[in-house]
């Protein structure tokens, strides 16, 4: 089968899509120290443990698992060498983690320049990104990623075709480079080749690649700096998926803008928003998550909506029917999750990974290479 290029402009066509019934836990991912958060990209998964280090499992063709080699895996595996780790981000063919020091570690592909560290070598093993060492968050797109820095800024490395670094051109860079314009800066989301950052006054700046008017500010033109999403001036977290973003305002509720092909936007059309547009049905929202073509919002008291495309059974809800508004998944309750191109993963009150969606790679950890489609709460315990 020919490999998706995009991890987040379109579902890739799935073929082991709905074989069985039931969370997967991952198997592997508890024992040593529990599980504190699970980070998705295009076609795997990490885990980051209590204890500061990451195991991960799926696609690792180009290195992405971070194990010395490039053998996919079923389930998780350590990532070589790497320790005191805050926070890991994944892309579709590459993996970053902030260390609590501030620097920031990536591997697996480089031909964009996506690892930052100067060269367009693919790493199998974490290399230090040059010129980042007092980072508070750090964000990966499709081949490009971004750190927010202590002084409220951001800086970009990789791809840049559309602009998604931000810095007012399109040439690709293998180290990073300041966004220009941009301050203040509370949290970022990038998505395959767009980029947005919420700033502290509670606006959302957004850049890149704008076809589906992803970046929300009424237009479909690709932007090389930040420009103003319209309409939204309380955002307390933002995400970004595909060529969709959504960003969650003080009150709980939601607003989405860009592609809509699969009702990834939640407000019941299949109509693409070049402005962002209410998610009905969904009142006291604490995190979103948004994959390639759905979407997920997680209550603070851990009930789960999804909506969009659902062809490798990533919303969860048994079926691979599509939803256009969110669906509660039954039996699902969530301390955090996150999503990847066609699948997602959730961390259950006892610290415990569970995965559903496509498994073709792997990318559910559960040593199997079948998808699953339905969440069963019987099986959200320690594995």
């Amino acid at each position: 089968m020919k490999r998706a290029n995009r991890w987040s402009v379109l579902s890739l066509a799935v073929f082991a899509a709905a074989s069985g019934l039931g969370w997967r836990a991952v198997a592997a991912a508890q024992g040593a120290s529990e599980v504190a958060v699970v980070a998705a990209g295009a076609d795997h998964s990490c885990a980051r443990l209590a204890d500061g280090s990451v195991r991960c499992w799926g696609d690792n063709a180009f290195g992405q698992i971070g194990d010395g080699t490039t053998t996919s895996r079923a389930t998780p595996a350590p990532v070589a060498g790497l320790r005191s780790v805050a926070e890991v981000a994944l892309g579709a063919e590459h993996s970053c983690a902030r260390l609590t020091d501030g620097t920031v570690r990536c591997w697996g592909g480089n031909s964009f320049g996506q690892l930052g560290d100067g060269t367009n070598e693919s790493r199998s093993t974490a290399t230090p990104v040059a010129g980042i060492d007092h980072a508070t968050q750090v964000a990966v797109g499709a081949r490009f990623a971004c750190a927010r820095l202590t002084d409220g800024t951001v800086s970009c490395w990789g791809a840049n075709c559309a602009g998604q670094l931000g810095d007012g051109g399109r040439t690709r860079r293998s180290v990073a480079a300041p966004v220009v314009g941009l301050t203040h800066v509370a949290e970022l989301a990038l998505g395959s080749q767009h980029a947005c950052a919420r700033l502290d006054d509670g606006s959302v700046r957004c850049w890149g690649y704008n076809s589906h008017g992803q970046l929300g500010d009424g237009t479909t033109t690709f932007r090389t700096e930040p420009n103003a999403v319209r309409g939204i001036g309380s955002a307390t977290a933002i995400a970004a998926g595909a060529e969709h973003s959504c960003a969650r305002l003080a009150d709980g509720t939601l607003r989405c803008w860009g592609s809509n092909d699969d009702g990834q936007l939640g407000d019941g059309t299949t109509t693409s928003r070049t402005a962002p547009v209410a998610v009905p049905g969904v009142t006291d929202a604490s995190t979103m998550t948004l994959g390639a073509v759905h979407s997920c919002a997680r209550s603070a008291g851990g009930a789960v909506h999804c909506w969009g495309g659902n062809a490798a059974g990533q919303i969860g809800d048994g079926t691979t029917r599509g939803r256009y508004t969110p669906a509660l998944i039954p039996g699902l309750h969530a301390v955090q999750m996150a999503s990847g191109r066609a699948h997602a993963c959730a961390i259950d009150a006892r610290g415990s990974v569970h995965c559903w969606g496509d498994n073709h790679m792997g990318q559910l950890g559960d040593g199997a290479w079948a998808g699953r489609t339905q969440a069963a709460a019987a099986t959200l315990t320690s594995g």
